[in-house]
């Protein structure tokens, strides 16, 4: 892949620009989508100009960028929930509700804002902003805007626990980790609103949990790492935010019992529960996942109070979870920024 990715560098740029005012050569993004091919190996940079897209929208094809003008007025938003019904009758479910879905690999997406604007868990279910699933996908200065599984980032899980539960583009493919790398992004939810399977590292972003009125107003990880994998989720100088009363949301829960998540030089704002984490009730859980924490700040940043399955690493530890180590693989992706 590597290889590939070198000669892809070589090929001349194609670029295409898509303005909502008809200064561009596309007024969609689905327009220009449609203009590539998906066995063209060529880079390609979609440049999206100011205005609000009510897209959905499916990217195949790899060596992919979308350059948006600026990340709060460059929008790409749509609006399905988990509960509402199909032509069938069935209910949508999580993973048919996404706004954009990212199924192929070498994707950036750079200063643009992904929503899924179906309205509250409480109310629509759950409801993707992103789905993605592929490897070498960079998001660099973006927003990702929901409510509850604001971000899955795939694989699935081998298993399903409820059935039917995995019904979507991906139900039956095969389970291939991807590394994902999320840079100076803003990324807004309330329940598990960071969900999935791959390996992602998070580096200076700010994770805003938003009020529910419930006790426990959410969980900011759920992490699905699959049994033997190295990493799943690492934050390093990330930022705990949220307009939650003090106390009420967790750093995460595990989705499968191998979760892996690790937070390096974070701060915590009073909205974060003195334990931190939360076991999902899976007892049989503390031996197998990996939560650890090194150099927590703020209100919600005290080790005092977090549960003995909770791994408190010192500064002489953290070589591991570096960038280089956590993306690099045998590519050396992302090793040298």
């Amino acid at each position: 892949m590597a290889e590939m990715t070198e000669t892809a560098n070589m090929q001349a740029q194609i670029t295409l620009i898509v303005a909502k005012d008809g200064t561009g050569q596309f007024s969609t993004i689905t327009e220009a989508l449609n203009t590539l091919e998906e066995d063209d190996i060529r880079p390609a940079v979609i440049y999206i100009k100011r205005g609000i897209y009510k897209e959905r929208l499916t990217i195949r094809r790899p060596f992919l960028t979308f350059e948006g003008e600026d990340p709060q007025e460059t929008v790409i938003t749509y609006n399905l929930g988990a509960r509402m019904e199909m032509e069938d009758g069935t209910k949508r479910g999580t993973f048919r509700t996404y706004s954009v879905f990212i199924d192929t690999h070498d994707f950036t997406a750079r200063n643009l804002t992904f929503e899924n604007s179906a309205g509250p868990g409480a109310v629509v279910g759950q409801a993707l902003a992103l789905y993605v699933d592929g490897d070498r996908i960079l998001f660099d200065n973006c927003r990702m805007l929901a409510s509850q599984d604001t971000i899955f980032t795939g694989p699935l899980p081998p298993k399903e626990i409820e059935k039917n539960g995995f019904i979507g583009p991906k139900q039956y493919a095969p389970r291939i980790n991807g590394r994902h790398y999320y840079k100076d992004c803003f990324i807004r939810g309330d329940i598990d609103f960071i969900f999935g399977s791959a390996t992602a590292y998070f580096e200076n972003c700010e994770l805003y949990s938003q009020d529910t009125g419930r006790e426990i107003n959410g969980y900011v990880t759920a992490a699905s790492t699959p049994e033997g994998q190295e990493y799943g989720y690492v934050f390093e100088g990330c930022h705990f935010t949220g307009n939650c009363p003090p106390r009420s949301v967790y750093l995460g829960r595990p989705w499968r019992n191998f979760a892996r998540v690790v937070l390096l030089h974070c701060r915590m704002e009073e909205h974060i529960r003195r334990e931190g984490w939360h076991d999902w009730g899976k007892r049989e859980a503390h031996d197998t996942l990996y939560f650890a924490e090194a150099g927590s700040t703020g209100p919600g940043g005290g080790p005092e109070e977090r549960p003995e399955w909770v791994t408190l690493l010192n500064e002489d530890e953290l070589t591991p979870y570096s960038r280089a180590r956590v993306l690099g693989g045998k590519d050396g992706w992302m090793s040298g920024r």
